[in-house]
């Protein structure tokens, strides 16, 4: 089998399926497609199947081009009809991965998709599972749904594995293409033929481990490595702030060292597909051996606290004016959770505006990114523009996005507040208006 594999994979006879063409899927699809191989994208939801089908791209980094011209020349196409899987020779998962209201993993979207693959699955078929997710669910959920569905052994007439996705929206230097991949398989020859096969795609490097645990194990690491950092110095930022110290100085400062040091940046919390949501699977899954990861943990509540911290610092500021924070007219400006995307899963802006409301202030939102969002159910529009008038109008503006498309010296001159929670008013030069996280 493994002989036969590498020998299409080499000749580019292979079929691709992706499942999930979101921000992960529909990149790598397009990527697969792009290396020559004919792509199949699967999703359950039939807007998005159309979408592609049409030719229309609706993901940032995607481009509307590649897109349109791999589906005009048969090279991708998508269906929410399973039962093309049985054309497939490879075949990616790349679902999403939530909590649920209990912050604990929620793999329905794991599991469904697997049982709907093992159903139509073929001998001498790759599955790799991209999503993140905690260690263990390659080998403990994914491989048992995957045989008995199919009837298959895996290692003897498939080859499964796990290969973590690395996507960060909006970064215009690595995009999937020439992002480095990790590869675990099930068995030396599983891992050998995903990792040929990512090789044969992708620009990156791709590095191949002993197992899926350890690649599973590398994604969490990854992003666990960022939360605890974040959390570090959004504690500090809040007691720089007690001090009469500012952080941001204070970080400027440490980034003169030339070893030794990663500069991180407080926010009003934390946001993304990834960062907010993986140290909870680790912290889940420790459970089960009896460990309580009790760093990751406190990070996590520091993290988790800012947008409450963020509306505390603002209420402060309207006090100095003599206002409470119910009542008073509050514009949020960025609702994305990072600049210059429109992608605004887990952002913590979206809180930052509950709590606010919470407390009784009128909320509005300007996001040039972003017009309209959904949150806990509820649709909310932005405004589609900003005038000097409308900002007169408004007793504090929130930064909690640094969008580069907004003109914040505008800001600056026509607002009676500004509580900047990212630094993005750094440059502005009157600042006597301007509290700074």
């Amino acid at each position: 089998m493994k002989g036969k594999l590498l020998n299409k994979i080499r000749d580019k006879e292979l079929t691709v399926g992706v499942v999930g063409l979101g921000y992960v899927g529909l990149p790598l699809a397009v990527e697969k497609a792009k290396a020559g191989f004919k792509t199949i994208g699967f999703d359950v939801q039939e807007e998005k199947v159309n979408l592609v089908n049409e030719g229309h791209n609706y993901i940032g980094d995607v481009v509307d081009s590649d897109l349109k011209g791999l589906v005009e020349n048969g090279m991708f196409r998508a269906t929410s009809d399973f039962g093309f899987i049985k054309d497939v020779d490879f075949v990616a998962i790349c679902v999403p991965t939530p909590l649920d209201k209990h912050q604990q993993p929620d793999i329905s979207y794991v599991r469904s998709s697997t049982e709907a693959i093992s159903k139509h699955l073929t001998k001498e078929t790759m599955v790799v599972l991209e999503s993140t997710t905690y260690p263990g669910t390659t080998e403990e959920l994914v491989r048992p749904i995957l045989e008995k569905g199919s009837g298959l052994k895996c290692g003897e007439d498939f080859y499964l594995g796990f290969s973590p996705e690395r996507v960060d929206p909006g970064n215009l230097i690595y995009k999937t293409k020439n992002t480095p991949k990790v590869v675990g398989g099930i068995g030396k020859d599983a891992t050998e033929v995903i990792a040929a096969m990512y090789r044969t795609v992708l620009d990156g490097d791709v590095a191949e481990v002993s197992s899926p645990a350890i690649a599973e194990m590398e994604k969490i690491l990854e992003n666990t490595y960022r939360n605890i950092n974040i959390g570090l110095i959004n504690e500090l930022a809040i007691l720089c702030d007690r001090m009469g110290i500012s952080i941001w100085e204070v970080i400027d400062a440490a980034k003169t060292k030339p070893y030794g040091f990663q500069a991180f940046y407080p926010g009003p919390g934390l946001g993304g597909h990834c960062i907010p949501l993986d140290p909870y699977y680790l912290s889940w899954k420790a459970r089960e051996y009896g460990f309580h990861t009790s760093m990751i943990e406190s990070s996590m509540m520091i993290n988790d606290k800012m947008p409450e911290y963020c509306v505390d610092r603002a209420a402060r500021i309207l006090n100095r004016f003599e206002k409470s924070l119910k009542g008073s007219k509050v514009l949020v400006v960025g609702v994305a959770y990072k600049q210059d995307i429109d992608d605004y899963r887990e952002s913590p802006a979206l809180e930052v505006i509950e709590v606010l409301k919470g407390s009784g202030a009128v909320v509005e939102y300007y996001d040039p990114w972003v017009t309209e969002y959904k949150y806990h159910g509820q649709k909310t529009k932005g405004l589609t523009e900003i005038t000097p008038e409308q900002i007169e109008s408004y007793d504090l503006l929130m930064i909690t996005a640094a969008h580069s498309n907004v003109d914040y010296e505008m800001l600056q001159k026509h607002a009676k507040a500004v509580f900047d929670t990212k630094n993005v008013m750094k440059y502005v030069m009157e600042r006597e208006n301007i509290e700074v996280l």
